[in-house]
Parts: C-alpha cells; sequence; structure tokens
C-alpha cells in the first residue's frame, strides 16, 4: 500500500496556503509513491507537522522553522525510497 502524507497546521496562524503549496509540491513530486496527501487543521497553536503514515517527519518547532521544499521532498525521499533520484533536487 502506498504512504500517506498528512499535513497538520495552525488555521489561527493562516497557514493553509502554505500547507496546500507543500502538498501540491509533494504530489508532483511523489505522484505514483503517494497514496495522497491530507490537510488537517491542527487543535494547537502555532503547530506544523508533517507524517507519512503515522511516523513524524517534519515537525516546525523542532526545526525552529518551516523547511525548504527541496528538504522536504529530500526527507520525504528518504522514507519512502531512499534510492530515488530526485534530479536537479539533488544536484544543488
Amino acid at each position: 500500500m502506498k504512504p500517506s502524507v498528512t499535513i497538520e497546521y495552525c488555521p489561527k496562524c493562516r497557514w493553509l496556503l502554505r500547507a496546500a503549496y507543500m502538498a501540491q509540491e509533494l504530489l508532483s513530486t511523489f505522484e505514483n509513491e503517494l497514496q495522497g496527501v491530507t490537510l488537517k487543521p491542527g487543535e494547537t497553536g502555532g503547530i506544523y507537522r508533517i507524517y507519512v503514515d503515522e511516523h513524524l517527519l517534519f515537525d516546525r518547532k523542532e526545526y525552529g522553522g518551516f523547511p525548504e521544499i527541496r528538504a522536504l521532498k529530500q526527507k520525504l525521499r528518504d522514507r519512502i525510497e531512499p534510492g530515488r533520484d530526485l534530479g536537479h533536487i539533488d544536484n544543488v
């Protein structure tokens, strides 16, 4: 079964557009590898977490900010398909 990504964001902080952008980027790059991406409004202020199935892939508070999309794609690739070449993303 293909993995699913969940992006949990803070609606009070107005991070829905950021979450939607990241979802679109992940689906564009991993359209054949993912079952889907779910956007989930969080109940905790300031939350921004990204999960692959039940595994926490990214937490804004731990990281100290938001990830660059390049780094996020690499983290997801390393989790779901470690041998995959991401082309120009890996060559920067």
